[in-house]
């Protein structure tokens, strides 16, 4: 019985860690598109700014020079947005770059972001034919089993039989 019910434990983890491939992999995709267009209204910015006579950080001084809170209100919005803009980047970079253990062990960090959360909420499984994916059901199996046959194990105690033993 023990058996079975670490096999369910099993099968029940290797299909949730098979999944995760396929979440990094429809992260990426929605990172590199926020990067993307965060890449074009970066450049029309420095373009114009460009075309003025201006470099970025004079273009921002200038929106923030000026006595109309809404060209200031817009210059702050473009700062956060070019800080935005090089973190995506940098973590768009990092995930590329990342083999599997790595891209698993930074999953709080894709979680805690706002396209984390927006990934998670559209996810779409799918079936793991990679490599990956079957290296993530493997070791979802082997963890899974070892968990739930440990548990039970532990739950058990209580209820074992004790042996008696005869001096003699």
């Amino acid at each position: 019985m023990r058996r079975m019910l670490a096999s369910v434990g099993g099968v029940g983890l290797a299909v949730m860690l098979s999944q995760f491939p396929e979440y990094a992999q429809q992260y990426t995709q929605r990172l590199g598109g926020a990067v993307d267009e965060l890449r074009i209204v970066t450049t029309d910015f420095d373009h114009a700014a460009e075309e003025a006579g201006l470099d970025r950080d004079g273009a921002l001084d200038r929106y923030q020079a000026s006595s109309d809170t809404f060209l200031a209100d817009r210059g702050e919005s473009m700062e956060r947005t070019f800080v935005r803009y090089d973190q995506l980047s940098q973590t768009l970079q990092k995930i590329q770059g990342a083999d599997p253990i790595e891209r698993f062990r930074n999953l709080p960090a894709f979680l805690d972001t706002e396209i984390g959360r927006r990934t998670l909420e559209n996810y779409q499984p799918a079936v793991p034919v990679t490599m990956e994916g079957l290296f993530y059901a493997a070791a979802g199996f082997g963890v899974g089993y070892l968990l739930l046959s440990a548990l039970i194990r532990f739950c058990a105690l209580p209820f074992r039989r004790r042996r008696v033993y005869y001096r003699s």
